[in-house]
């Protein structure tokens, strides 16, 4: 599929989106990227680690976040990524559920929608996203972690996110699923849906996988936040085997060095 101005094996490969919050509260990193000098820097580093993607959000997803207004997240994620575009040949998404966002976003320079609520929250994202012709990304997400089989339920309500998208006009091409570990789940939960990625193979789109340095590795390995490299990249490694196109990480020489090392083992053409 093409993202900006850059194609991605999503058939073959797994690529790697770095987090880029600029936020003052998300879980792991909040405030430490949020002044434009060092989002530039903490980009140049990521690119240079091996980043595919840059993700820039603007609002913590984190429980128990404070809300922002639409205005005062696209006060901070526009010129950051107005900056992105014009410093660095990379493809930029915005980490966003709100329409009008995503539609300053993508005039700013953004190439991908990642919408923690699959088009589910803002009934005007999925036109925004169609009318600019952009990817996106559509995560399961849901108030609470009430299911009648979580599976099979999972499956079907991430099918009512591609639906949504379909009905706007959003192209095939244009749709990346996410099947949002740590999102309207419990633990037990979290850890069912990694042992069974490959489910989400059959509803026909590229796979993102999102872990990096949650509360499924730091309730597992008894770990705080900044002590879950490990952890992390030992999803990242089970992403690749089960035919995730992307992983969604903090640290990314750690999980870019596990990728290679997987998709050479499985003989996929690292070069």
């Amino acid at each position: 599929m093409k993202i900006g101005n850059r194609e991605f094996d999503v058939k073959n490969r797994t690529y790697i989106m770095g987090i880029l919050n600029v936020t003052p509260d998300s879980f792991s990193d909040g405030g430490k990227w949020n002044s434009m000098d060092h989002a530039l820097k903490h980009a140049e580093a990521m690119i240079a680690d091996g980043a595919d993607i840059l993700d820039v959000g603007g609002e913590s997803t984190r429980p128990g976040h404070t809300p922002v207004s639409a205005e005062e997240e696209t006060a901070r994620v526009v010129p950051i990524i107005e900056a992105l575009h014009s410093h660095f040949d990379v493809p930029i998404s915005v980490d966003t559920y709100k329409g009008s966002v995503a539609d300053a976003a993508i005039l700013a320079g953004a190439d991908l929608v990642n919408d923690v609520w699959g088009l589910k929250y803002d009934p005007e994202m999925a036109g925004v996203i169609a009318k600019h012709d952009v990817a996106c990304c559509l995560m399961h997400n849901k108030e609470t972690s009430q299911y009648n089989n979580f599976l099979i339920d999972m499956l079907t309500e991430t099918q009512e996110c591609v639906n949504i998208a379909k009905r706007a006009g959003i192209k095939d091409e244009r749709i990346i699923l996410d099947p949002g570990v740590g999102f309207g789940k419990t633990y037990e939960m979290n850890l069912e849906t990694m042992n069974h990625l490959e489910l989400f193979q059959h509803l026909g789109f590229p796979v993102l996988l999102g872990t990096s340095r949650k509360s499924m590795i730091g309730l597992t390995l008894d770990l705080p936040v900044d002590q879950r490299v490990e952890g992390t990249v030992a999803t990242s490694v089970m992403g690749v085997m089960k035919g995730c196109a992307f992983v969604r990480v903090h640290d990314i020489k750690e999980n870019r060095r596990a990728v290679l090392m997987t998709e050479a083992i499985l003989g996929r053409n690292i070069k």
